[in-house]
């Protein structure tokens, strides 16, 4: 069974980019056996229904302003798998989860940051998947978990999000500081997730240190609770990286086995 992971990818220049994190990602792709297709999570697809993709092919969305005019240039063309949409669906709805296809969306950069480094060649079939931040964190978890069976098909399930993810806090000027608020939070989530302390995990928001600042809205984090409810099965948490930009933005991967 293909491991599921939980990927933050940071901001949009991390496609760019060649640091710790980046060469981490490339890395892990090398690691892993090329998978049938590839189902992810994106922060930045909202929706009150869940959505899946079932388009045949990808438009490069551009969701983001004030980058680097080469980052406006980078194409993932990346195809989609419309029957696996489909199993998606029936899978979901076998849990009574409400799912909808959609036939035209490109790829955010929540998503094609994460597969531009992990699989520049866009070889790989792609379906994107959206969250709803108007869920209970139970919710999230189930909506994983309904999925999981996915893994025994060989294919690679990612959330792509951020644990600590305040742009009002980011330092921009690039010092290596990292702020304390972010390392305490990432820390307590650090024991819950290894613990697979699932009561704690959906209290988060209450019992976690600094929760308020770390995770002032829930976009970004709900793909890691989507990404662990994949691994229910075998409950196995590890983190393999974790880094910092910015004073306090999280580049961090988690592995669900």
């Amino acid at each position: 069974m293909i491991p599921s992971y939980f990927i933050a990818h940071g901001a949009p220049s991390l496609a760019l980019e060649q640091n710790e994190y980046t060469a981490f990602l490339k890395q892990l792709a090398s690691e892993l056996p090329k998978p049938r297709a590839i189902v992810l999570f994106s922060a930045h697809w909202e929706s009150r229904e869940q959505q899946i993709s079932g388009a045949e092919s990808y438009d490069t969305i551009y969701d983001f302003s004030g980058f680097q005019k080469e980052l406006y240039e980078v194409q993932y063309p990346a195809s989609g798998d419309s029957a696996i949409a489909s199993e998606i669906q029936d899978l979901l709805r076998q849990e009574n989860i409400a799912a909808g296809i959609d036939t035209v969306r490109g790829l955010d950069h929540g998503a094609w940051v994460v597969l531009r480094l992990l699989y520049p060649a866009a070889d790989i079939p792609v379906i994107a998947l959206s969250v709803n931040r108007h869920l209970s964190n139970a919710e999230q978890y189930r909506i994983g978990k309904a999925l999981s069976s996915l893994r025994e098909k060989h294919i690679l399930m990612i959330g792509s999000g951020g644990t600590v993810h305040n742009l009002r806090r980011l330092e921009w000027g690039g010092s290596s500081r990292v702020n304390d608020w972010a390392l305490q939070f990432d820390s307590w989530l650090e024991d819950k997730l290894t613990a697979w302390d699932l009561e704690a995990l959906f209290q988060y928001d209450r019992l976690a240190p600094f929760a308020r600042e770390a995770v002032p809205t829930p976009e970004h984090f709900i793909p890691l609770l989507l990404a662990m409810g994949t691994g229910d099965p075998n409950r196995r948490a590890s983190l393999s990286h974790r880094s910092y930009q910015y004073g306090s933005l999280s580049l961090s991967c988690w592995k669900f086995e």
